[in-house]
Order: C-alpha cells, then structure tokens, then sequence
C-alpha cells in the first residue's frame, strides 16, 4: 500500500528535469502539476525561468500537459500564454485526468512522466497507472488550505516510507 505513494524519483525542481535526461529514458510526454511545482500556489505567471525551462523542453520534442485540481480560471490564466494545454478540476489522485492527458498526447504509460509536489495528489494518481512519478520541493512554503491538511498526512507516509527504508534521498 505504501509503495503507491512512493515517487519513483525525487529532485529539488523542474529545473533539474531536463530534455536530455528525459530523452534518455525514451520519454515523449510529461504530465505536471502546477501550483506549487511550477509556480506558487499563489502566483499568476510563468516566471522567464520556467518560461525558459518550457521552451527548452518544447524544442526537444516533448509534449507538455497541466494536470490541475484548480479551477478553469486559474489554470487557463498561467497556460494559454504558454501555449501549453491542460485539464482543470481534475480531481487528482483519481485517474480520469491522467489518462485523458495521455490520450490527448497520445502516449504509452512508458513514455510519459508526472511531476508534481504531492504524494497524495500527483504521485498517488500517477503510480495508480503505472505512471514513471518525479516528486519535486514545492516552490512556495505556504499551502491552500486543502493542501496543508494533505501535507500533514504526507509528513507522516514520508516518515514511515523512510523507517522501512522505502526512502533513499535526503530531505
């Protein structure tokens, strides 16, 4: 039961994704979240970092869709001047969401990952199909209310994940 919760990687940001690593791995599509993996949960815009990271990704070929539990609003707001497409109120960890984006890029579980910084959320709802999932330190410390009520449950399978040695990063 555990093991559904665990990321099948860890890194400190996107920014340590790269086009190359991905590629590497034969990965086609990625899958993320947005508030507090890309931006802030309370941030309107790309910052010209990620605005970069976007574009490095996008010229290499992979596809990129938004998965958020946010409303249209939100979401269609930080997406459509990127040009990036995307499925809002998507309910996460169910899966609907995920195998609508794969759909919508057209690719197999193998080629495509999910980022995201929630194990409750994006890792859960990823791993439940057999997704590759990358679980990133969130960007900003402060949460919405729902995500801080996730984060103390996160707190806790971290912790347990870490006693049965299911963890091998540093925090």
């Amino acid at each position: 039961m555990l093991k559904l919760f665990l990321p099948s990687e860890y890194v400190k940001n996107v920014y340590y994704i790269t086009p190359d690593l991905l590629k590497e791995r034969g990965v086609k599509g990625i899958i993320t979240d947005l508030d507090n993996t890309l931006i802030e949960w309370d941030r309107a815009n790309a910052t010209p970092e990620l605005e970069e990271w976007f574009r490095t990704i996008k010229e290499s070929g992979i596809q990129v869709t938004v998965v958020s539990n946010n409303n249209e609003r939100r979401v269609k707001a930080f997406c459509d001047p990127l040009g990036i497409p995307f499925i809002h109120s998507a309910r996460k960890p169910m899966t609907r969401a995920f195998k609508q984006a794969l759909n919508s890029m057209n690719y197999t579980e193998e080629e495509v990952v999910v980022i995201g910084d929630q194990l409750l959320t994006d890792v859960l709802g990823g791993n439940r199909l057999g997704l590759h999932t990358i679980l990133v330190v969130p960007v900003a410390q402060s949460d919405g209310f729902m995500t801080r009520f996730n984060r103390k449950i996160e707190r806790r399978l971290m912790k347990n994940m870490k006693r049965k040695g299911l963890i091998h990063w540093e925090e």
